[in-house]
C-alpha cells in the first residue's frame, strides 16, 4: 500500500530505496561561520550564505553516492527541538542541558501559547529540492519530542501541550506539501520514553499528518520498543525510521513475534562509532530484515543522523551502504 501510496505521488522508487536519516556533518567553514555568528562578527545573511554552500555540497555527495532520497542535512540548524522553539512563538530559552554525550542544548520553555510564525523550513527545502531531481525529504521534529523536551509553564498538562504544538506544526506541514514536498519525515525520538503517553503522541501525530497529500516518515531513534511495540504502528505515518545496528538487530526478535506492517527505513551502521562497517557487512545486516520484512517494505539507511561523525567518515559509511544495497538488489 505504501508503495502505491508513494507511485500516486509521482514517486517511482526501486527495491531497497537508499537515503539518510537527516542531519549529515557541518562543513568546518559552517562550523567557523555560526562560531563567528554567536560573537555578532558577521550577520544571519552570511551565516545563511555558508549553510546554503554546505547543503548544496551534501546534495552533490549524496547524488554522486547514488542516494534515492535526499536530504538537506540540516546545515541551517542545531539541535532538533531548539531549533523549532526559536521560531515558534510562545518560547523562551533556558539553560543548558545534556542531551546525550558531551552534547548540549538550551532546554525551551513554554511560557505563552505555541503559535507558527510562517514558514519555517520551507525555503530550505525549497532551495535543496532546486538542486535535484531526486525527491528531498522534508524536515522536522515531532510534536510529542518538541513537548517532552521542553518546560511547560502554560498549557494545563502534557497531552494539551503535545496536541497545541502538533496543531501549530501541521500548518509548517501544510505549507511544505504546498511548495511540492511530497516526503516529510517527523522526528519523534521521544516517542518510548514514557509508555504509558503512547496514545498522546499518537493523537500528536494524527493532528499532524491526517488528510494530507504527502508519504510520512518518523524517525525514532535507540527506544525501548519492547515496551509500545507493537501499539507504536498506530501513529499515522507510512514508514517508520528505526535504529537497528546498535542494538544488533533485536528489534527483529519483536517483528517475527508481532508482524511490521509498514515501511521501514532500516538503519544498517550504527553512526556512533568512527568505524566503517564493510559493504558485506552491512548486506547481511540488509538479507537478515529481508528474513521478517518483505523487500517491498524496506528502505536502508544508517542508524540515526551523521552529524557527530566526520565529513570523511560520513562519506565511506554512505558508500559502503549503497554498495551494500546494490549487493542486495542483484540478488533479488
Amino acid at each position: 500500500m505504501s508503495r502505491q501510496q508513494l507511485e500516486a505521488l509521482g514517486l517511482k522508487l526501486p527495491l531497497l530505496p537508499t537515503t539518510s536519516v537527516g542531519s549529515l556533518p557541518k562543513l568546518p567553514k559552517l562550523v567557523a561561520a555560526r562560531a563567528a555568528a554567536r560573537r555578532g562578527q558577521i550577520t544571519q545573511a552570511q551565516l545563511d550564505a555558508q549553510a546554503r554552500e554546505a547543503t548544496a555540497f551534501w546534495i552533490q555527495k549524496q547524488e554522486e553516492l547514488g542516494l534515492d532520497i535526499l536530504v538537506d542535512g540540516e546545515q541551517y540548524r542545531g539541535d532538533m527541538v531548539a531549533y523549532f522553539a526559536e521560531h515558534f512563538k510562545g518560547f523562551t530559552e533556558g539553560g543548558l542541558v545534556r542531551s546525550y554525550g558531551n552534547r548540549y542544548y538550551h532546554k525551551p520553555v513554554i511560557t505563552d501559547a505555541v503559535s507558527w510564525p510562517g514558514p519555517i523550513t520551507v525555503d530550505w527545502w525549497k532551495y535543496a529540492q532546486s538542486l535535484t531531481k531526486k525527491p528531498v525529504k522534508g524536515m522536522l521534529t515531532g510534536p510529542y519530542t518538541i513537548m517532552d523536551w521542553s518546560f511547560n509553564e502554560h498549557y494545563p498538562n502534557r497531552r494539551a501541550t503535545a496536541l497545541a504544538i502538533a496543531r501549530e506544526l501541521r500548518r509548517e506541514v501544510e505549507a511544505l506539501v504546498a511548495a511540492g514536498c511530497k516526503i516529510i519525515q517527523v522526528d519523534e525520538p521521544a516517542l518510548s520514553v514514557r509508555p504509558e503517553e503512547l496514545p498522546v503522541a499518537i493523537e500528536a501525530m494524527q493532528a499532524v499528518t491526517q488528510g494530507l497529500q504527502a508519504y510520512f516518515i518518523t524517525h525514532v531513534c535507540y527506544g525501548a520498543f519492547e515496551f509500545i511495540y507493537p501499539d507504536m504502528l498506530q501513529m499515522p505515518v507510512q514508514n517508520f525510521d528505526l535504529e537497528m545496528s546498535n542494538s544488533e538487530l533485536d528489534l527483529l526478535t519483536l517483528f517475527a513475534k508481532a508482524p511490521f506492517r509498514p515501511d521501514i527505513s532500516f538503519g544498517v551502521f550504527d553512526v556512533h562509532t568512527h568505524r566503517t562497517d564493510s559493504p558485506a557487512v552491512q548486506a547481511q545486516r540488509i538479507e537478515k530484515a529481508l528474513e521478517v520484512l518483505k523487500p517491498e517494505q524496506v528502505w536502508v539507511d544508517p542508524d540515526c543522523g551523521l552529524k557527530t561523525r566526520t565529513v570523511e567518515q560520513a562519506l565511506a559509511q554512505l558508500s559502503a551502504m549503497q554498495q551494500a544495497v546494490a549487493q542486495v538488489r542483484q540478488g533479488l
